[in-house]
């Protein structure tokens, strides 16, 4: 099935729109924040620093990024009119914040505009990553650098033991809203292949037992994904929804996914 946010300027307003409230929920999430400043902790901005943002959602991310120290201007880059509209509402009073709409694939920025550039829970969606990483590299300073953080969703996982019904929710989210949920275990030879010198990797770990607000959304989306295929019924469906609300009111719930972030480098000009 194809990934809904590969195609997500497609999509009717009140779906993106329904797609954007889920993103704001899970950035708002502790754990979430938590990862997200554990990542860009490792990023060095120089005095002045410029960044990029690719697939920046409603820009919980550029948002983070603009108040960093030292950070001059953000700019995030997204194909929907609709996260970008929201995007540009929650900045608020930022001054250092921009909006465009466009495909990271194809970027539309000059060689070596750029000191950082982040790609946040963003790659896994898009067909053809090699084009986003070389895209970047070509925005990027010579000494500049990437953040890449992705989910490894393969290890998603909402099942309390073999053949869980709630588990065909997740695994529908993964064909339904994930191009490859592969991708992130790849990542190290295709940034090396992009032409970046990879300096740090690390795990995060993202764990829901009480309150699974975030994790509530991928069994919802999931058991729709199911009834909209044709694989289930509508009493299924609503069933499915409603023993996952069981198990977080009996403290029964659990989700897990894994997440890994990589620092890369776009090596400095040859001195000649």
């Amino acid at each position: 099935m194809p990934d809904v946010y590969a195609t997500i300027a497609e999509l009717d307003t009140a779906t993106q729109e329904r797609l954007a409230g889920i993103l704001e929920l899970r950035a708002a999430d502790r754990q979430q924040r938590a990862m997200l400043e554990s990542v860009l902790s490792e990023v060095r901005f120089p005095s002045a620093a410029r960044a990029l943002e690719i697939g920046c959602g409603t820009g919980p991310v550029t948002r983070a990024l603009a108040g960093r120290p030292g950070v001059a201007e953000v700019v995030g880059i997204d194909p929907s009119p609709v996260f970008l509209a929201q995007a540009r509402a929650l900045a608020g009073e930022a001054t250092n914040l921009t909006y465009e709409q466009g495909d990271g694939r194809s970027l539309p920025f000059a060689n070596s505009e750029f000191d950082v550039v982040v790609l946040h829970t963003t790659l896994c969606h898009i067909a053809q990553p090699e084009r986003v990483l070389a895209e970047a590299h070509r925005v990027l300073r010579p000494a500049g650098t990437l953040s890449v953080c992705d989910g490894d969703y393969a290890t998603t996982t909402v099942a309390l033991g073999d053949h869980d019904p709630l588990q065909a929710c997740i695994e529908a989210v993964k064909a339904a809203f994930l191009h490859d949920p592969w991708l992130v275990r790849r990542l190290p030879d295709l940034l090396r292949s992009a032409g970046f010198e990879l300096q740090s990797s690390r795990s995060h770990g993202y764990l829901q037992t009480s309150d699974p607000e975030y994790l509530l959304t991928l069994v919802d989306r999931g058991a729709d994904a199911l009834l909209a295929w044709g694989r289930i019924g509508p009493d299924l469906a609503a069933s499915l929804k409603a023993e996952a609300r069981r198990r977080g009111g009996a403290d029964q719930f659990y989700g897990f996914i894994g997440f890994a972030s990589f620092i890369a480098r776009k090596p400095p000009q040859e001195t000649r």
